[in-house]
């Protein structure tokens, strides 16, 4: 009975110790994508297809993993109050050579001209990464007017 205990309490701290290693290691999927990188906006070659304008600057990326997928969330500021629509747009129907680009795109205001501060105006999107897509991605771009921000795997 006693070694009974002394095994199963050897298996079990040999158990505990190995979720520390998982917690840092790429099984993990909270460590599939790093955080954002800045790009430089003119240094990427966009295809206009919405005639939706860009968002003028992107600030955040984030890619969060879920059961299907990965959702990225991006939040970017317009130039002036009243934007609308928003959406992050993909360039392409999947990933092209590991890089999903997406331009992150909104609606601007007809009549106002007001500008307030920056937090005022922000703007938050999300996009679903599907789990075929994502396995094939190891660079997501978003592409403001003013700048990108990337995350790579």
């Amino acid at each position: 009975m006693q070694v009974r205990v002394l095994l199963l309490g050897a298996v079990l701290t040999v158990g505990l110790t190995a979720c520390g290693r998982v917690a840092e290691s790429r099984l993990n999927p909270f460590n599939w994508f790093g955080s954002s990188e800045p790009e430089a906006a003119t240094s990427v070659v966009v295809v206009e297809t919405d005639p939706r304008p860009r968002i003028a600057q992107v600030t955040s990326l984030r890619i969060e993993p879920t059961p299907t997928g990965a959702i990225v969330r991006a939040t970017g500021v317009p130039p002036t109050q009243g934007w609308y629509a928003a959406a992050l747009v993909p360039e392409t129907d999947g990933p092209v050579n590991g890089e999903m680009v997406y331009v992150f795109r909104a609606v601007p205001p007809l009549d106002t001209d007001r500008v307030s501060s920056a937090a005022s105006r922000e703007l938050s999107v999300a996009q679903s990464l599907s789990a075929q897509e994502l396995a094939a991605t190891r660079l997501v771009r978003v592409i403001g007017a003013q700048n990108a921000l990337s995350a790579r795997r």
